[in-house]
Protein backbone atom coordinates (compact mmCIF):
# COMPACT_ATOMS: atom_id res chain seq x y z
CA UNK A 1 0.00 0.00 0.00
CA UNK A 2 1.57 3.32 -0.84
CA UNK A 3 2.27 6.20 1.65
CA UNK A 4 0.70 9.98 0.55
CA UNK A 5 1.80 12.91 2.46
CA UNK A 6 -0.53 15.55 3.79
CA UNK A 7 0.67 19.09 2.48
CA UNK A 8 4.10 19.58 4.45
CA UNK A 9 4.03 21.85 7.60
CA UNK A 10 5.03 25.35 6.55
CA UNK A 11 8.85 25.54 7.85
CA UNK A 12 9.77 28.97 9.26
CA UNK A 13 11.92 31.56 7.03
CA UNK A 14 15.68 30.60 6.89
CA UNK A 15 18.10 32.17 4.86
CA UNK A 16 18.67 29.99 1.91
CA UNK A 17 22.08 28.06 0.92
CA UNK A 18 23.44 29.32 -2.42
CA UNK A 19 25.04 26.40 -3.90
CA UNK A 20 25.99 28.68 -7.49
CA UNK A 21 26.01 32.29 -7.76
CA UNK A 22 26.21 34.14 -10.74
CA UNK A 23 29.06 37.18 -10.57
CA UNK A 24 28.01 39.07 -12.99
CA UNK A 25 26.39 42.34 -13.32
CA UNK A 26 25.48 44.99 -10.87
CA UNK A 27 24.91 44.08 -7.19
CA UNK A 28 21.77 45.49 -5.47
CA UNK A 29 21.93 47.32 -2.56
CA UNK A 30 19.54 44.53 -0.57
CA UNK A 31 18.82 45.29 2.88
CA UNK A 32 20.54 43.98 6.04
CA UNK A 33 17.72 41.40 6.62
CA UNK A 34 17.07 40.30 2.72
CA UNK A 35 20.95 40.41 1.77
CA UNK A 36 20.73 37.56 5.14
CA UNK A 37 17.83 35.39 3.38
CA UNK A 38 18.53 35.67 0.17
CA UNK A 39 22.48 36.43 -0.31
CA UNK A 40 23.87 38.84 -3.36
CA UNK A 41 21.39 39.17 -6.18
CA UNK A 42 22.58 41.15 -9.10
CA UNK A 43 21.10 42.30 -12.51
CA UNK A 44 22.19 43.02 -15.61
CA UNK A 45 23.96 46.53 -16.23
CA UNK A 46 20.62 48.18 -18.24
CA UNK A 47 20.81 48.60 -21.89
CA UNK A 48 18.54 50.45 -24.46
CA UNK A 49 15.68 47.77 -23.95
CA UNK A 50 14.25 46.38 -21.07
CA UNK A 51 15.23 43.50 -19.17
CA UNK A 52 12.88 40.72 -19.35
CA UNK A 53 12.22 37.87 -16.51
CA UNK A 54 10.08 35.67 -15.42
CA UNK A 55 9.48 34.03 -12.19
CA UNK A 56 7.44 30.31 -11.42
CA UNK A 57 7.32 27.90 -9.33
CA UNK A 58 6.54 24.34 -10.41
CA UNK A 59 6.11 20.85 -8.82
CA UNK A 60 9.01 18.00 -9.70
CA UNK A 61 6.61 16.59 -12.25
CA UNK A 62 6.46 20.18 -14.10
CA UNK A 63 2.93 21.06 -12.94
CA UNK A 64 2.46 25.16 -12.13
CA UNK A 65 -1.23 25.30 -11.48
CA UNK A 66 -3.59 22.25 -10.48
CA UNK A 67 -6.49 24.29 -12.23
CA UNK A 68 -9.12 23.62 -9.49
CA UNK A 69 -11.36 26.19 -8.12
CA UNK A 70 -9.93 27.26 -4.59
CA UNK A 71 -6.66 25.32 -5.53
CA UNK A 72 -5.34 27.04 -8.64
CA UNK A 73 -2.04 29.29 -7.56
CA UNK A 74 1.03 28.45 -7.10
CA UNK A 75 0.48 28.61 -3.29
CA UNK A 76 -0.42 24.90 -3.59
CA UNK A 77 2.20 24.23 -5.93
CA UNK A 78 5.35 25.42 -3.49
CA UNK A 79 3.14 23.87 -0.32
CA UNK A 80 2.87 27.22 1.03
CA UNK A 81 6.74 28.04 1.17
CA UNK A 82 7.68 31.12 2.94
CA UNK A 83 10.89 31.17 0.91
CA UNK A 84 9.22 30.98 -2.14
CA UNK A 85 6.93 34.22 -1.33
CA UNK A 86 10.18 35.84 0.01
CA UNK A 87 11.61 35.52 -3.33
CA UNK A 88 8.46 36.52 -4.99
CA UNK A 89 8.27 39.42 -3.20
CA UNK A 90 11.75 40.56 -3.58
CA UNK A 91 11.79 40.45 -7.71
CA UNK A 92 8.27 42.11 -7.35
CA UNK A 93 10.41 44.71 -5.13
CA UNK A 94 13.14 45.28 -7.80
CA UNK A 95 10.58 45.10 -10.60
CA UNK A 96 9.09 48.36 -12.74
CA UNK A 97 6.36 46.28 -14.03
CA UNK A 98 4.62 43.38 -13.59
CA UNK A 99 2.67 41.26 -16.04
CA UNK A 100 0.14 38.41 -15.61
CA UNK A 101 -2.92 37.66 -17.93
CA UNK A 102 -6.44 37.47 -17.15
CA UNK A 103 -6.27 33.65 -15.88
CA UNK A 104 -3.74 34.66 -13.24
CA UNK A 105 -5.97 37.34 -11.79
CA UNK A 106 -8.77 34.72 -11.85
CA UNK A 107 -7.08 32.01 -10.32
CA UNK A 108 -6.53 35.35 -7.36
CA UNK A 109 -8.96 37.83 -7.42
CA UNK A 110 -8.24 39.37 -4.26
CA UNK A 111 -4.44 39.54 -4.74
CA UNK A 112 -2.32 42.62 -5.70
CA UNK A 113 0.92 42.37 -7.40
CA UNK A 114 3.42 44.13 -5.30
CA UNK A 115 5.82 42.87 -2.99
CA UNK A 116 3.85 43.85 0.03
CA UNK A 117 1.47 41.60 -0.91
CA UNK A 118 3.15 38.56 -2.02
CA UNK A 119 5.11 38.37 1.90
CA UNK A 120 3.56 40.93 3.99
CA UNK A 121 6.77 40.60 6.97
CA UNK A 122 9.30 41.96 4.50
CA UNK A 123 7.46 45.13 3.31
CA UNK A 124 9.68 47.43 5.52
CA UNK A 125 12.95 45.65 3.50
CA UNK A 126 10.91 45.80 0.40
CA UNK A 127 10.41 49.61 0.40
CA UNK A 128 13.74 50.01 1.52
CA UNK A 129 14.85 48.19 -1.55
CA UNK A 130 12.79 50.10 -3.62
CA UNK A 131 13.55 53.57 -2.50
CA UNK A 132 17.89 52.45 -2.70
CA UNK A 133 16.98 51.69 -6.46
CA UNK A 134 15.08 54.83 -7.18
CA UNK A 135 11.71 53.52 -7.44
CA UNK A 136 9.48 55.40 -5.36
CA UNK A 137 6.10 53.74 -6.23
CA UNK A 138 4.65 50.45 -6.54
CA UNK A 139 5.55 48.49 -9.94
CA UNK A 140 3.10 49.08 -12.98
CA UNK A 141 0.40 45.82 -12.69
CA UNK A 142 -0.07 44.86 -15.96
CA UNK A 143 -3.12 42.64 -16.96
CA UNK A 144 -3.38 41.12 -20.26
CA UNK A 145 -6.48 40.18 -21.29
CA UNK A 146 -7.73 39.94 -25.21
CA UNK A 147 -11.96 40.00 -24.34
CA UNK A 148 -11.56 43.05 -21.75
CA UNK A 149 -14.12 40.81 -19.96
CA UNK A 150 -12.60 41.95 -16.48
CA UNK A 151 -14.25 43.15 -13.46
CA UNK A 152 -12.66 46.61 -12.99
CA UNK A 153 -14.03 46.20 -9.08
CA UNK A 154 -11.62 44.36 -7.97
CA UNK A 155 -8.56 45.50 -5.47
CA UNK A 156 -6.14 45.35 -8.45
CA UNK A 157 -8.40 47.93 -10.01
CA UNK A 158 -10.44 50.08 -7.40
CA UNK A 159 -8.46 50.19 -4.40
CA UNK A 160 -5.97 53.01 -5.59
CA UNK A 161 -3.11 51.34 -4.69
CA UNK A 162 -0.86 50.70 -7.84
CA UNK A 163 -1.34 51.88 -10.74
CA UNK A 164 -2.63 49.68 -13.67
CA UNK A 165 -2.31 49.19 -16.87
CA UNK A 166 -4.81 46.81 -19.52
CA UNK A 167 -3.89 45.89 -22.55
CA UNK A 168 -6.54 43.85 -24.49
CA UNK A 169 -7.58 44.46 -28.32
CA UNK A 170 -9.77 46.76 -29.76
CA UNK A 171 -13.03 45.06 -29.00
CA UNK A 172 -11.77 44.52 -25.53
CA UNK A 173 -11.34 47.84 -25.04
CA UNK A 174 -14.78 49.14 -26.18
CA UNK A 175 -16.10 46.47 -24.02
CA UNK A 176 -14.14 47.81 -20.82
CA UNK A 177 -14.78 51.59 -21.99
CA UNK A 178 -18.48 51.02 -21.23
CA UNK A 179 -17.25 50.75 -17.42
CA UNK A 180 -16.51 53.52 -15.00
CA UNK A 181 -12.66 52.55 -14.43
CA UNK A 182 -10.54 54.47 -11.72
CA UNK A 183 -8.20 56.79 -12.60
CA UNK A 184 -4.94 54.51 -11.62
CA UNK A 185 -6.15 52.36 -14.25
CA UNK A 186 -5.31 53.10 -18.32
CA UNK A 187 -6.48 50.94 -20.96
CA UNK A 188 -4.40 50.25 -23.81
CA UNK A 189 -5.58 48.23 -27.32
CA UNK A 190 -3.58 46.20 -29.48
CA UNK A 191 -4.26 45.69 -33.26
CA UNK A 192 -4.56 41.71 -33.51
CA UNK A 193 -5.76 38.99 -35.71
CA UNK A 194 -5.99 36.46 -32.71
CA UNK A 195 -3.90 36.01 -30.26
CA UNK A 196 -1.63 39.71 -29.19
CA UNK A 197 1.95 39.12 -29.93
CA UNK A 198 4.48 39.36 -26.90
CA UNK A 199 5.83 42.14 -28.00
CA UNK A 200 3.39 43.78 -29.07
CA UNK A 201 1.89 44.05 -25.53
CA UNK A 202 5.88 45.25 -24.20
CA UNK A 203 5.29 48.20 -26.80
CA UNK A 204 1.93 49.33 -25.34
CA UNK A 205 3.64 48.83 -21.85
CA UNK A 206 6.63 50.78 -22.70
CA UNK A 207 4.24 54.19 -23.36
CA UNK A 208 3.33 53.72 -20.09
CA UNK A 209 6.38 52.84 -17.99
CA UNK A 210 10.11 53.31 -19.89
CA UNK A 211 11.37 51.13 -16.43
CA UNK A 212 14.18 48.92 -17.21
CA UNK A 213 13.00 45.63 -15.76
CA UNK A 214 9.82 44.24 -16.69
CA UNK A 215 8.91 40.37 -14.44
CA UNK A 216 6.21 38.20 -16.42
CA UNK A 217 4.36 36.08 -13.61
CA UNK A 218 2.03 34.27 -16.11
CA UNK A 219 -0.18 32.66 -17.05
CA UNK A 220 1.80 29.77 -18.90
CA UNK A 221 -0.05 30.44 -22.31
CA UNK A 222 1.14 34.14 -21.43
CA UNK A 223 4.70 33.26 -21.12
CA UNK A 224 4.94 30.71 -23.59
CA UNK A 225 4.33 33.76 -26.14
CA UNK A 226 7.29 35.51 -24.58
CA UNK A 227 9.37 32.61 -25.12
CA UNK A 228 7.97 31.87 -28.66
CA UNK A 229 8.91 35.48 -29.60
CA UNK A 230 12.50 34.95 -27.85
CA UNK A 231 12.35 37.85 -25.80
CA UNK A 232 12.59 36.89 -22.43
CA UNK A 233 15.90 37.06 -20.89
CA UNK A 234 15.70 35.17 -17.94
CA UNK A 235 13.42 32.44 -16.05
CA UNK A 236 13.63 32.29 -12.10
CA UNK A 237 12.09 29.24 -11.16
CA UNK A 238 11.55 27.46 -7.53
CA UNK A 239 11.10 23.51 -7.82
CA UNK A 240 8.78 22.30 -5.02
CA UNK A 241 9.28 18.80 -3.37
CA UNK A 242 5.84 17.65 -5.08
CA UNK A 243 4.57 15.01 -7.28
CA UNK A 244 1.22 16.75 -8.64
CA UNK A 245 0.55 13.88 -11.43
CA UNK A 246 -1.56 13.96 -14.18
CA UNK A 247 -4.66 12.06 -15.71
CA UNK A 248 -4.46 11.99 -19.33
CA UNK A 249 -5.93 14.70 -21.35
CA UNK A 250 -5.48 16.41 -17.44
CA UNK A 251 -6.13 19.87 -17.83
CA UNK A 252 -3.21 20.98 -15.24
CA UNK A 253 -0.98 23.14 -16.37
CA UNK A 254 2.79 23.30 -17.20
CA UNK A 255 5.53 25.86 -17.36
CA UNK A 256 4.50 26.44 -20.93
CA UNK A 257 1.40 26.29 -22.54
CA UNK A 258 0.38 26.68 -26.48
CA UNK A 259 3.35 26.41 -27.60
CA UNK A 260 5.85 23.76 -28.80
CA UNK A 261 9.69 23.83 -29.00
CA UNK A 262 11.20 20.69 -29.23
CA UNK A 263 12.24 18.77 -31.43
CA UNK A 264 12.34 21.46 -34.06
CA UNK A 265 13.09 24.33 -32.05
CA UNK A 266 14.35 23.56 -28.62
CA UNK A 267 14.49 27.00 -27.06
CA UNK A 268 17.57 26.09 -24.01
CA UNK A 269 18.74 28.46 -21.26
CA UNK A 270 21.88 28.46 -19.27
CA UNK A 271 21.89 27.84 -15.40
CA UNK A 272 23.54 31.05 -13.83
CA UNK A 273 21.79 30.95 -10.13
CA UNK A 274 21.25 28.31 -7.45
CA UNK A 275 20.00 28.19 -3.95
CA UNK A 276 18.51 25.69 -1.60
CA UNK A 277 15.62 26.33 1.09
CA UNK A 278 14.65 23.47 2.94
CA UNK A 279 13.57 20.84 -0.14
CA UNK A 280 13.00 23.79 -2.39
CA UNK A 281 15.65 24.40 -5.16
CA UNK A 282 15.69 28.21 -6.70
CA UNK A 283 16.89 28.15 -9.97
CA UNK A 284 17.45 30.84 -12.31
CA UNK A 285 18.06 30.35 -15.92
CA UNK A 286 19.29 32.96 -18.63
CA UNK A 287 17.72 32.78 -21.68
CA UNK A 288 20.07 35.10 -23.96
Amino acid sequence: MSRRNPTPRTPPLTPLVTLFEWKGGRALPLPVRLARLYGNLSMPLAGARPHIISNFVTTLDGVVSLNVKGHASGSDISGFSVQDRMVMGLLRAIADVVIIGAGTLGADQHHIWTAEDAFPDLADEYRQLRTALGKHESPLNVIVSGSGQLDLDLPIFASGKVPVLIVTTTAGAKRLHKHKASDVVEIRAVRSVGVMRASSIINQVRRVNVGKLILVEGGPRLLGDFYAEGILDEQFLTLAPQIAGRNIDDRRFSLIMGQKFAPRSPVWGTLVDLRRGDSHLFLRYSFP
